[in-house]
């Protein structure tokens, strides 16, 4: 179940905080290989499970940056929700992203949601997230992301 932080102002009131952690996420071939598929990257390290047996220093394939970080969707929806009247949520992008290790086929993931920032806009608010996504059993985390969201109350 996700954290529920109850509106704007309690929001607020968690800035500089780690908010919330996901579920882990597992990160199958299976996974990896429809990644590949929606987005044309078929690279071997990814989806030749022979190759990288010799070929590759990690000797699995591994996943995508991108699919590790387009998983913080999900992540986010399990690890927390801002109740309130919002007509609707989007993602509006990122200032830094970092892939600082490797995410090998069969592994767990999971994010972890530090709160940077809440800004007031027109029609509603900019959160401002500094997530870490982790690797079960890993020392290093394998991406590292400033993520902006924003929630709208109205449509000016």
């Amino acid at each position: 179940m996700p954290r529920v932080i109850n509106g704007i102002e309690e929001l607020k009131s968690l800035v500089g905080q780690q908010v919330a952690t996901s579920d882990w996420i597992e990160v199958t071939q299976e996974r990896i290989n429809q990644f590949a598929e929606a987005t044309g990257d078929f690279q071997w390290i990814h989806i030749d499970t022979e190759r990288v047996k010799t070929e590759s220093p990690f000797g699995t394939t591994i996943a995508h940056g991108f699919l590790t970080l387009s998983l913080l969707s999900m992540m986010s929806s399990q690890a927390v929700k801002v109740a309130g009247e919002f007509k609707m949520g989007i993602n509006y992008g990122l200032n830094k992203v970092r892939f600082t290790s490797p995410v090998p086929a069969g592994s767990k993931v999971r994010g972890v949601f530090v709160l940077k920032e809440v800004k007031e806009i027109e029609g509603g608010v900019q959160n401002t997230w500094n997530v870490t996504v982790e690797r079960e059993g890993a020392e290093k985390p394998c991406v590292v992301a400033e993520w902006l969201g924003r929630a709208y109350t109205d449509f000016a």
